[in-house]
């Protein structure tokens, strides 16, 4: 193990602890497959819900057990998941290849600097609602449905 990785794992462990609140992290099951049953229920009283965008970590596609913190539109819940798409201020037309995957959602207060984001539609993300570090906004219900239609005929639900 590499010095900056295990300082890295000793300040989560730290934070994790941090006024004496423990949370266990979960092993991460894998992104969710099947149908989402989609809702719209935001109220920003500092606990995650769909329809809001949300920090959170998301794990890499090719080792779960690394990741990022980034924004995530809640779509749903499964269990005790979070169900979300994750936010990229990245151009999705500057790879033709993936762009069919992304739905553009504009701008919002989530972008401290004010940039276009777009959601991922080919990946549905298991979120721990212990695990979001912050509200960013709410999305408008247009703007929700219009991703939420994108996302339905990607899937062909």
């Amino acid at each position: 193990m590499t010095r900056h990785g295990a300082l890295r794992r000793a300040w989560h462990a730290v934070r994790r602890w941090f006024g004496g609140l423990a949370v266990p992290t979960p092993v991460y099951p894998g992104d969710f497959t099947g149908r989402v049953s989609i809702t719209y229920s935001p109220h920003l009283d500092g606990r995650p819900d769909p329809g809001e965008v949300v920090w959170a970590w998301v794990p890499f596609e090719e080792d779960h057990t690394r990741g990022k913190d980034r924004p995530v539109l809640l779509i749903g819940r499964a269990d005790e998941w979070l169900l979300g798409l994750m936010l990229s201020s990245k151009d999705p037309r500057d790879d033709p290849r993936r762009s069919r995957n992304w739905r553009s959602i504009g701008t919002g207060p989530w972008d401290a600097r004010g940039r276009a984001s777009a959601v991922r539609l080919d990946r549905v993300l298991r979120i721990d609602p212990r695990r979001v570090r912050r509200e960013g906004a709410v999305l408008p219900y247009e703007r929700f449905t219009d991703v939420t239609h994108s996302l339905t005929r990607f899937h062909r639900w």
